[in-house]
């Protein structure tokens, strides 16, 4: 049995000699050509025997490499070996240039620029993982910056930045139950010579994920069809709340059931008998439709005082669990506004969209408790009611314990500055982690479209502080 099968080019010959000299001293059965290959030995059939032996085979990835006819054999058997028979295929790189596919999708080790000391530990890590051992400390401990190339190799993306589409559009949310009419409204919009876009317009390659997110940031309006179907959709409740991050206009329309959880406090059309958009209607939309990249001020009217559909109601503990969901997925943001919804509808407030102090009395401390230990769950204690609690404690329902609170959480620098007005420039203060007691903020962005939003704001954080859930304040 050989323990590592070293595959090069032989320009790296010199390179790949030291190599195979370290793993034979550390014990080791390697298969090196320069020493295995004897004279005589036809050089394709002592390969092709030494390759089904191995255990492990050691790639070396250099420029070399990529243009060695005989390099470029062996990684295609060793590929082969490596999907077939459970080779372990470990690539190598000591030169600038790209992993070939099949030595990317390894985790693969980086050899260039490395001084003696770390050089000795990715040996000694070799060596570990060919015997099998699952820890072994390397020399002078390097396992902080192995580990880093694992995270290198594992996620080798870099993040991909939400570019705007070449035209903005209106996105159609929609649940497979609700098609029917999905697809009609996008007829009805198209044939107005409005820009429409839904998940139904994915093509074949497109990243799915980074697509709807990336229509979701510059929509002109998010357009989401209330349903009982829609309002149970983790992926619709998703899209809700990633337009409301970058608090893009709603224009939700009912077709059956209650009003969605999370719109509570927006305008909306009744479609419940299965009409289309009336001419008033589209005007709406063509008001957003253009280059406009922010929408600065309310085009659609305000929420109704005295809806004549009600809002759905969702028992405490399935919006917390989906508030877990979103922190284990470590969706921050999508995490706070679930918290504000929560809140809001604790209180008996999604219509109105903000709470005071008279206003939460009724709100069961088991809810807020239930807030706070999510959070801390997922942040070690540095998020959550009880960290901002214990960074700046709220005495009274006063401007002043909001300003000295908000300076303590990081919702701005000083007393003195502004809280940026974008939700989603808001949220990347919390910079990465996110930083201690950032969270949950309570912001609603459906408000803030409106002159009075910092007032309510300041309102709800400050009652829910005052609320005596957990004995520090008492009324």
């Amino acid at each position: 049995m050989i323990d590592v099968f070293l595959s090069y080019a032989h320009e790296d010959a010199a390179w790949v000699r030291r190599l195979a000299g370290g793993l034979r001293r550390r014990g080791l059965t390697v298969f090196f050509d320069e020493w295995d290959v004897l004279p005589g030995d036809v050089v394709v059939h002592r390969t092709d025997a030494a390759i089904s032996d191995a255990a492990c085979a050691v790639v070396v990835i250099s420029p070399a490499s990529a243009t060695s006819p005989r390099a470029l054999e062996e990684y295609a058997a060793l590929a082969t070996a490596g999907a077939t028979r459970n080779l372990r295929f470990i690539p190598v790189l000591i030169g600038d240039t790209t992993l070939p596919p099949f030595a990317a999708n390894r985790v693969w080790r980086d050899f260039r620029n490395v001084d003696e000391r770390e050089y000795e530990g990715k040996v000694e890590e070799l060596l570990a993982v060919v015997l099998g051992e699952t820890e072994r400390e390397a020399p002078g401990g390097s396992g902080t910056p192995l580990r880093e190339e694992n995270l290198a190799a594992a996620l080798p993306s870099p993040p991909r930045p939400l570019t705007s589409p070449d035209r903005r559009a209106f996105v159609l949310c929609y649940a497979a139950a609700d098609a029917a009419y999905g697809l009609a409204l996008a007829g009805q919009l198209r044939s107005a010579g409005l820009p429409v876009w839904s998940a139904a317009d994915l093509r074949p390659g497109d990243s799915q994920f980074w697509t709807i997110r990336r229509q979701l940031a510059s929509a002109a309006a998010v357009v989401v069809l209330m349903s009982p179907h829609s309002q149970d959709s983790d992926d619709i409740t998703s899209m809700i709340l990633e337009g409301m991050l970058h608090q893009r206009p709603f224009f939700p329309v009912l077709l059956e059931g209650q009003r969605n959880y999370h719109l509570a406090h927006t305008w909306y059309v009744d479609a419940r008998d299965g009409r289309l958009l009336s001419p008033a209607e589209l005007d709406l939309l063509r008001d957003l439709d253009g280059d406009r990249p922010d929408a600065s001020f309310p085009v659609f009217p305000a929420p109704l005082a005295r809806p004549a559909v009600g809002t759905v109601r969702i028992p405490p503990a399935a919006s917390l669990e989906r508030l877990d969901t979103y922190l284990r997925e470590g969706e921050f943001a999508h995490a706070d506004l679930q918290t504000t919804a929560v809140a809001l509808e604790a209180a008996d407030r999604l219509d109105e969209g903000w709470v005071g102090v008279r206003h939460v009395r009724t709100v069961p401390s088991s809810v807020l408790a239930g807030i706070d230990a999510v959070w801390a769950d997922h942040s070690h204690g540095r998020q959550g009611l009880r960290a901002q609690a214990a960074l700046g404690p709220v005495r009274r329902a006063r401007h002043a314990d909001f300003l000295a609170l908000s300076v303590a959480c990081g919702w701005r620098s000083s007393a003195d500055a502004a809280v940026p007005r974008p939700y989603r420039e808001f949220t990347d203060l919390a910079g990465p982690g996110p930083r201690s007691g950032f969270y949950p903020t309570l912001r609603n962005p459906q408000n803030e479209l409106f002159h009075d939003w910092y007032d309510q704001w300041t309102a709800t954080v400050l009652a829910v502080q005052l609320h005596p859930w957990n004995g520090r304040n008492s009324r």
